[in-house]
C-alpha cells in the first residue's frame, strides 16, 4: 500500500507540476494572441483605408484622364473644322490675287474658290463696310454705274487678308499644338499615376487578404488555447483534490495500521505474560483446585484479549483480527499462524 501511495504521490507531483506550466503557458499565450489580434486587426483597418484612399485616387485620375480626353477631342474637332475653313479661303484668296496679277480676274470669277471667297466676304469677314462693298462688287463681277475698284487696289486688299488670315491660322495652330502638348504631358503623368496607385492598391488588397488569413488563423489559435487553459485547469483541480483525498486516505490508513500492531502487540503481551502465569501457580491449593483455577483465571485472560481483538475490529474491517478472534475462542485455529 505505501509503494502504491508513493507512486500516486509521484505522479500527482509530476503531473501538477506539468499542469502548472502548461497553465501558466497558456495563460501567457492567450495575453499574446490576443495582443497580436488587436494588432493585426488594427494594422488590417490602416491597410484598408489606405487601400480605400488610393482606390479613390485612381478613380479621380481616370476621370481626369476621361474628361481630358473629352476636352482633347472637342479642341481637335474645333481646330480642324477652323483649319479646314481657313485653308479653303486663304486657297481662295492665293488664286484671287493670281488671278488678277495675271489680267485672269474674269476667268477667276467662273471658279468655285470666288463663290468662297465672296462667302467669306459676306458672312464672316471683319473690315470696314466701305472694303466690303468693293470686294463683293469685284467679285460679283457687275459693271454698271457707279465706282469699280481697281485691279491693284482690289489685289491690295486680298493680299492683306490673306496674310492676317494666314496669321490668324498660325495663332490657331500654335494653340492646337500648345493644347495637344499639354494633354500628352497630362496624360502621361496621369497614366504614371494611375500606375503607381494601382501597384500600392494591389499590394494593400495582398496585404488586407494576408491579414484577414493571420488573424482568423490568431483566433482559431486563441480559441484552442482557452479549451486547452480551461481543460487543464480542471484537471489541475480534480487532481489536487484527488491528491489530497489519497494524502488523507493514506494518513487514516497509517494510524489504523498503527492501532492494528498496537493491538496485537497487546494481545501478545496478554497472552504470554510469565508474571500472570505465575500468579495463577500460586493461587492453587491442591491439584484438583489449581486445575480448576487454572481454567477460570485462562478464561479471564482469553476474555481480556477477546475484548481488545473486538475493539479493534470496531475500528477497522481486518480479516487477520478475526482470525485471532476466532483462535481465542478455540475454534480449533492456533495461534502459531496467528504469530508467524
Amino acid at each position: 500500500e505505501e509503494e502504491a501511495y508513493d507512486k500516486f504521490m509521484c505522479y500527482c507531483k509530476t503531473n501538477g507540476g506539468q499542469l502548472t506550466e502548461a497553465v501558466e503557458q497558456a495563460t501567457a499565450k492567450i495575453e499574446s494572441v490576443a495582443s497580436a489580434i488587436k494588432q493585426g486587426s488594427e494594422n488590417k483597418e490602416q491597410t484598408e483605408a489606405s487601400l480605400k484612399e488610393h482606390q479613390s485616387s485612381r478613380e479621380e485620375a481616370k476621370d481626369t484622364m476621361a474628361k481630358a480626353n473629352s476636352l482633347r477631342e472637342k479642341e481637335a474637332a474645333a481646330y480642324s473644322k477652323v483649319k479646314s475653313e481657313y485653308d479653303q479661303n486663304i486657297a481662295a484668296l492665293g488664286k484671287a490675287v493670281s488671278a488678277l496679277e495675271n489680267g485672269m480676274e474674269g476667268a477667276f470669277l467662273q471658279t468655285a474658290a470666288s463663290n468662297v471667297l465672296k462667302k467669306y466676304v459676306m458672312e464672316k469677314a471683319t473690315m470696314p463696310d466701305e472694303t466690303r462693298e468693293e470686294l463683293l462688287s469685284f467679285l460679283s463681277g457687275t459693271q454698271g454705274a457707279g465706282y469699280m475698284p481697281q485691279g491693284g487696289e482690289i489685289t491690295g486688299i486680298l493680299k492683306q487678308m490673306e496674310k492676317e488670315m494666314s496669321e490668324s491660322l498660325a495663332s490657331f495652330t500654335s494653340e492646337e499644338d500648345s493644347s495637344i502638348t499639354n494633354y500628352e504631358e497630362l496624360m502621361a503623368a496621369k497614366q504614371k499615376e494611375v500606375g503607381a496607385v494601382t501597384e500600392q492598391i494591389e499590394a494593400e488588397m495582398t496585404r488586407v487578404g494576408d491579414l484577414g488569413v493571420e488573424i482568423a488563423g490568431m483566433k482559431n489559435d486563441l480559441e484552442d488555447t482557452k479549451a486547452s487553459l480551461s481543460a487543464d485547469t480542471k484537471f489541475a483541480m480534480e487532481l489536487e483534490t484527488s491528491c489530497g483525498s489519497k494524502t488523507a486516505e493514506w494518513e487514516e490508513i497509517k494510524k489504523t495500521r498503527s492501532e492494528e500492531l498496537v493491538a496485537l502487540a497487546e494481545t501478545i503481551k496478554v497472552l504470554n505474560d510469565d508474571d500472570a502465569l505465575e500468579l495463577f501457580k500460586k493461587t492453587l491449593p491442591s491439584a484438583g483446585a489449581s486445575f480448576v483455577q487454572l481454567k477460570t483465571n485462562r478464561q479471564a485472560v482469553l476474555a481480556k484479549a477477546l475484548n481488545i481483538i473486538s475493539k479493534a475490529s470496531n475500528k477497522v474491517d481486518k480479516p487477520q483480527l478475526d482470525l485471532i478472534s476466532l483462535a481465542l475462542k478455540g475454534k480449533k485455529i492456533g495461534f502459531e499462524k496467528v504469530i508467524k
